[in-house]
């Protein structure tokens, strides 16, 4: 594993933790009618808390996209999901809350999943799949999975719409960063010429607006334990499927190593449960009339 590609995936990971907090900080005040819709970003543009929280994101997303021009999705994609560690960390400081059985258990869980994951994996670059119906299929599996998602969450509202809402974003997150990969490779390839002539850079434009009105949409309407957690798991098991799938990412498939790393991904998982619900994690609580107009409309 190249120490570039940990820096960058850390530094990217650091970034969007503490962009999303800063983020939901903003927009659980905006107007629940924007709603799943995109004048939420009209409205949010005008805060400088979640201007300051999109900036870092953005970084992060940059940085995401080196790290993914420099190594594997299978590889990049764990690493970005330590971001609710960092988010946890400046949630921290916001409500002085320590971390406690709970925070360190879902520390541990985390770390050592991504751990086991890269260890066992191995993850490794192949030779991309060239068959236009493999690619179009996983893709659409993915985008489709995450419009059920997004039309049962619009009916659910404060049920379970949040969490539904994260894990579509983190869906098409997913896919977006597969797709910033072949995006890279085009412009090594050929430069800006080859880079705009192919959808792949429109996809990502598309995929990242939609996903940030969706993550928008559950940050208003939900604390950030509630939503964040959705999402970070998701993305990952996303961008790994995209990535094995067509990209050509490779890993060790023996018994022993399969093993390992679908006990890597579980553990990921339940960390990120465990950390998303920590304490320490803003709380957020909508008030009463803003429930009461969000569930008449």
């Amino acid at each position: 594993m190249s120490v570039l590609v940990l820096v960058l995936a850390v530094s990217a990971a650091c970034c969007l933790g503490f962009g999303f907090v800063l983020q939901q900080n903003a927009a659980q005040k905006a107007p629940l009618g924007d709603f799943l819709s995109p004048r939420l970003l009209l409205d949010l543009i005008k805060v400088p808390r979640w201007l300051g929280g999109i900036g870092l994101m953005v970084a992060g997303m940059v940085l995401g996209a080196i790290a993914l021009g420099q190594g594997e999705v299978s590889l990049v994609e764990p690493l970005l999901a330590t971001n609710l560690l960092f988010a946890l960390a400046l949630s921290r400081r916001q409500t002085r809350q320590p971390l406690g059985r709970q925070g360190w258990a879902g520390l541990a869980l985390l770390a050592g999943g991504v751990t086991a994951f890269i260890v066992a994996g191995q993850p490794r670059g192949g030779t991309a799949v060239t068959d236009p119906l493999r690619h179009w299929l996983i893709i659409g599996v993915m985008v489709g999975l995450a419009l059920l998602l997004t039309a049962y969450a619009k009916r659910s509202r404060l049920s379970s719409g949040p969490v539904l809402l994260s894990l579509a974003a983190g869906l098409l997150y997913g896919v977006q960063d597969a797709l910033t990969r072949v995006s890279g490779q085009r412009f090594s390839a050929g430069g800006l010429g080859e880079l705009f002539t192919g959808w792949q850079p429109y996809a990502v434009l598309a995929l990242g607006v939609t996903g940030l009105v969706l993550v928008q949409s559950a940050f208003e309407t939900a604390p950030l334990r509630m939503s964040l957690p959705a999402l970070t798991a998701a993305q990952p098991l996303a961008g790994i499927v995209c990535g094995v799938g067509f990209l050509g990412d490779r890993l060790h498939t023996d018994t022993g190593a399969l093993a390992w790393e679908a006990a890597g991904l579980a553990a990921v998982v339940a960390g990120i449960v465990l950390l998303g619900m920590h304490p320490a994690m803003p709380s957020g609580v909508v008030p009463r009339e803003r429930v009461s107009s969000l569930q008449t409309q």
